[in-house]
Parts: structure tokens; sequence; C-alpha cells
């Protein structure tokens, strides 16, 4: 407990230092902004309609759908998990997590501090980051990416991480591997400079949070009576509730990615809408086949899967394509949850499975199926003429698989030696609601 309590004044002191610190540089920045401004009304409302449902994704959206695959004693602690990361990674993201990822461009890998406690970030467009919205709508925006992203990681690690630890974890996570790979990707880092596209997050948000989520179930280890108890979902109207407002907070995930209420945005939304249903349906019959009855799960582990999957390439790729997406993320991420239970490895909610194989599959899909026609400000695939596309979104999910499972794995060790990362046995066999947080989700 005196540990905890010292890691937490550390934190709130350097907080309030560098928040001291930015009001001032942000102050004296914003005195110097032109007084002439190119926003658009309509794009500007729509990329902060989108954040609205994006915010809608992480609470209660991923929250509710995580809580209701638990088993009762830890749905609160579950659900807490997304909440509390809404909280603690929207702070950093003001403070430094922004600048990191989408500041001035150092050496291709990182974004510098120059834009911290969003110094110079005001209401005038930035050229790059939307030139008819502000500079803060685009922020905002790419916050709820970074919440979303480590949030999804809990998963892997449900019923049996500290939350201390988490608290942690999540703020190294986001610091050491989020912002670097979105600067990689969207702040004009080395993956960007090279070509790579990813429309709205699939190497970014989940190829780095299901490969995160591997090494989390690895390091971690098995649940206490993993493979001999009880442990199926113990609310699924909760996780198809969840489901729902995933559904109804992708569109803005996807279609907000356009950074203008405009043509682009309208072929994301289609092509999310249809790889969802696609992937839901194609998971439906592959689980009737392979088990013989469809399940309400599968149904909607399925929807989760398609949205994961057509997020690189939502901007790029015509509806016929998103179809062919979907048809390839309902298949291949229900295999890769069949194949989890003979590798043996405790994914809890199947974040690796959905996230990571989606993840993959979507990047590498865009370098197939990508079209100019589509969107010119992209890239041909390798089915329009361009086969060196492909070679670079293979390239792209090499070094986002890589860059996560050694930058995840590394935390946790370093957080472990720390504070201890697992809960002790004797806590875990009460569950997470009374042992972390004194409460009960039912009486």
């Amino acid at each position: 407990m005196r540990m905890v309590m010292r890691y937490g004044i550390g934190i709130i002191s350097a907080v309030f230092g560098v928040a001291v610190w930015a009001s001032g540089a942000w102050a004296q920045e914003a005195s110097q902004l032109p007084a002439v401004s190119k926003i658009n009304s309509g794009d500007t409302a729509w990329v902060l309609a989108a954040s609205a449902l994006v915010l809608a994704m992480v609470s209660p959206g991923l929250a509710l759908f995580y809580g209701g695959l638990v088993r009762s004693k830890n749905v609160l602690g579950t659900i807490m998990h997304s909440f509390i990361i809404l909280c603690l990674v929207s702070l950093i993201w003001v403070l430094c997590g922004y600048s990191l990822a989408f500041g001035p461009d150092k050496g291709g890998v990182i974004g510098g501090l120059d834009w911290a406690g969003l110094s110079g970030v005001g209401v005038d467009p930035h050229p790059r980051y939307g030139p008819t919205i502000p500079h803060q709508a685009f922020m905002v925006f790419q916050l709820m990416f970074a919440v979303f992203t480590p949030a999804l990681i809990t998963g892997a690690f449900a019923e049996r991480m500290r939350f201390s630890a988490l608290l942690l974890f999540a703020v190294l996570w986001s610091l050491l591997v989020y912002a670097p790979l979105a600067h990689w990707v969207w702040g004009g880092g080395w993956l960007k400079k090279l070509g790579a596209l990813d429309f709205a997050g699939g190497t970014v948000v989940h190829i780095s949070a299901g490969v995160g989520a591997l090494a989390c179930a690895l390091v971690l280890g098995q649940r206490r009576g993993y493979g001999t108890d009880y442990m199926a979902p113990h609310n699924l109207p909760f996780t198809l509730l969840g489901t729902g407002l995933l559904w109804f907070g992708w569109i803005g995930f996807n279609g907000g990615s356009a950074l203008g209420a405009n043509g682009t945005a309208v072929g994301a939304i289609v092509a999310t809408q249809t790889a969802a249903a696609t992937a839901a349906l194609t998971w439906m019959v592959v689980e009737w086949l392979h088990r013989g009855k469809p399940t309400a799960l599968g149904v909607a582990s399925g929807a989760v899967a398609g949205m994961a999957t057509v997020t690189p390439g939502a901007g790029y790729v015509s509806p016929f394509s998103a179809i062919l997406i979907g048809l390839a993320a309902g298949t291949f991420c229900y295999f890769a949850i069949v194949c989890k239970g003979k590798l043996r490895y405790d994914d809890s909610l199947d974040v690796v499975g959905i996230h990571a194989v989606g993840g993959i599959t979507g990047i590498l899909a865009t370098g197939l199926l990508a079209s100019k026609a589509i969107n010119p400000s992209g890239a041909d695939g390798l089915f329009f003429g361009n086969p060196a596309q492909f070679g670079i979104q293979a390239m792209a999910a090499c070094a986002a698989v890589l860059f996560s499972f050694i930058g995840t794995y590394m935390i946790l060790k370093l957080v472990d030696g720390l504070m201890g990362l697992r809960v002790s046995s004797e806590e875990e066999a009460i569950g997470l609601d009374l042992s972390q947080h004194n409460e009960r989700a039912y009486s």
C-alpha cells in the first residue's frame, strides 16, 4: 500500500508540474495564432460527433461487452478497467501523449514534446491533421483511439491482474507503445513515409492491442482453475448490448477517420457496415457447421471481428471488397479462437483471436484490395496493379507485431518487478470485485 501511495504521489506531482508549465506555454502560443480560419462547420461537427461515438465504444460499449463475458464475481472490476483507462489515458494524452504521437517528427520514430500540454494545439486547423477542422478537434478524436486501444488489451488478463498494476501498465503502454506506433503510421513517421495504408487503425489499434494481449496472456499465465473450472460468460445480454454499442460507435471510429463530412466518410461507413454484417453471418455459419449450433456470442464476436478487420481499409475499398474482408474475418478469427484452446494460452476474452488476427488480416487485405478509384489519396493494391503495396502492408504488419509484443513484454516485466502483476490465489478465488474494490455487482 505504501508503495502504491508513493507511486501515486509521484505521478500526481509530475502531472501537476507539467500542467502548470503547459498552461503558460499554451496561453503564449495561443496569442500568436493567426486570426483567419478555414474551418468548415460541417466537417467539424462530424468529427466531434465521431469522437463522441468512439467514446461510447469504450464506456459503455467495451465495458459491457467484456463485463458480460467474465464471471459474476469479476464484472465490476472488468467494467472498471475500461472506465479508469478512459480517465487516465485522457489526461496522459493531453499532457504529452498527443505530442509524442503527432508532434513534429523526430527521425521518423517519435514526435517531439513541442505540443506537450497542448501548447500550440489550438482552434485553427493544422494542414496535415484536417485542414477544415480545428486542431483540437483532431486531437480529441485521436484521444478516443488512444483510450480504446489499451482498453482492448484488458480482455486478455481479465479476472487476474491487480488494479494498481493495471494503472501503471496503462500509462507506460500508452506512452511507450501506442504513441510511437501512432507516430510511425499517422504522425509522419517512417511507415507513413514508406506508404503504408492504415485508414483507421489496423496496425495502430488492432494489431498493437491484439499482440500486446498475447504478451499479457503469456506473462500473467492461466487463470486459477483454467481448463477445469466453469468459466462461461455470466451475462450474455450485457455482451450483446455492448456489441450493439461497439457497432454503433464504429461508424464514428471508421467514418470519422475521413476527418470531414465527405464521400470518403460515406464509403468508410458503408464498408464498415457491410464487413460487420458479413463477418457476423460467416462466423454463425462456420460455427454452426463446426459445433452443430449457432450462438449469440458467436454472432457478436463475428461482428466485432468484421469491424476490426475492415478498419485499416475502410476508406480505401469498395463494398464488394468489404464483403470479401468480412468473409475472411468471420472465418480466420473463428478458427484462431478454436486454436487458442489447443495452444493452451489463456486469453480470457479472445482479444488475440479477434483483434490481432483481424488486424493482420485487414492490413494485408488492404494491400490486396485498396483502390485509388475509391480514394485518390490512397494507393492501388495488388489486385489493382500495384504489387508493391502488399509488400509495404506486410512490412507494416510485421513492424507492429514485433514492436507491440517486445514493448508490452518489457513493460509487464517492469511492472511485475515494481509491484507485482497478479492478484494472490485467494484474491482471485474471491473475485476482483471484492478483493480489489470491496464491492459486489449483485447482492
